[in-house]
């Protein structure tokens, strides 16, 4: 019998869970939500079922795991909880800080519900997650360093179209490629945030916009552009559309540990990612993930989880017996 996924919310993430569920035999599409008009909406495949999110709570019958595809700034905090009551779902909320506020507004709704809610599902948090746990609990003695990019910042780029006289833009975070030489020679270097990662700015002006205050006022952005070392470019529209129009990202995480009477040997770890698609994959990740949610249901688990209480065989489609002749 195939699980039934249902997509809350269609954007570029739900359209990356719509075809991620093609590739996986085990899986369904059961129906797509939306809060826009249904008739308006352009799915992927053919025949597909959309509605208005309003109809979601009609159709618990025929869904056995929501996939919420919305943000994490307004959408997921109120959405997941809501959704947790009535299905067991999966979502990607990325916001690191408000993570355990957010596993506990879902944990109590899942547990009224009964249903089991896997948070902050993607590759970071989620897959990095797991790396950095993996790694540290490995190389008890060691620092653990995060790098990401070089790729499009969703947010950064909303943050710059935000800015009056701006038409459009993106934004690039790019790692600090002498810091990522240090660390992995292994000399565990203390670095500031400026070292770490430099952004770089792609934006179209609104013609006679004062694009030297744009600059100044994207560089000196806190929370986004401020800490780091910043460059604007200005360009067309057509330039951004032919040469900007992916949405590429990754990273690394890496340990770098020591072991030894002395501590004499020197280890690293790396894991890393390199993405032509940051929607598709994190959508990839969110169906895996969804295959662990229903199996976790059907033994009567329920309440929230995140991908360090997953078991891995719990997200494969294949069996006990494969996972060990196979991969272990």
């Amino acid at each position: 019998m195939s699980i039934r996924i249902g997509i809350y919310g269609y954007g570029n993430l739900g359209r990356g869970v719509e075809c991620a569920i093609k590739q996986n035999p085990d899986l369904e599409l059961a129906a797509i939500f939306t809060r826009r008009a249904p008739e308006k909406i352009k799915t992927v495949g053919e025949n597909v079922p959309v509605y208005h999110i309003d109809k979601a709570s009609e159709m618990t019958d025929k869904i056995d795991v929501m996939i919420l595809c919305g943000g994490s700034a307004t959408d997921l905090p109120v959405q997941t909880p809501v959704i947790a009551r009535l299905f067991n779902c999966i979502d990607s909320f990325d916001t690191h800080a408000k993570i355990p506020a957010h596993f506990a507004n879902v944990d109590a709704a899942a547990k009224e519900g009964g249903k089991v809610a896997i948070i902050s599902v993607g590759w970071d948090p989620g897959l990095f997650s797991i790396a950095r746990v993996i790694s540290g609990s490995v190389l008890s003695d060691g620092k653990d360093y995060t790098f990401w990019g070089k790729g499009v910042s969703q947010g950064h780029s909303d943050a710059i179209r935000r800015v009056e006289g701006v038409l459009d833009g993106k934004q690039y975070t790019i790692p600090v490629k002498q810091s990522l030489d240090l660390v992995r020679s292994g000399a565990d270097p203390e670095l500031t945030t400026r070292q770490k990662h430099t952004r770089e700015c792609f934006v179209v002006a609104a013609e006679g916009a004062d694009k030297a205050k744009i600059e100044q006022e994207i560089k000196n952005m806190p929370n986004y552009f401020a800490e780091y070392d910043t460059t604007v470019h200005f360009i067309t529209k057509e330039e951004l559309d032919r040469d900007h129009s992916g949405i590429p990202h990754g990273g690394f995480v890496i340990r770098s540990g020591k072991t030894g009477k002395d501590l004499e040997n020197r280890h690293i770890i790396e894991y890393s990612l390199k993405l032509d698609s940051n929607p598709e994959f994190t959508a990839s990740v969110l169906v895996a993930y969804a295959r662990a949610a229903y199996r976790l249901n059907t033994e009567g688990v329920s309440g929230c989880k995140t991908v360090l209480d997953i078991p891995p065989a719990y997200i494969s489609a294949k069996s006990d017996a494969e996972l060990r002749s196979e991969l272990l």
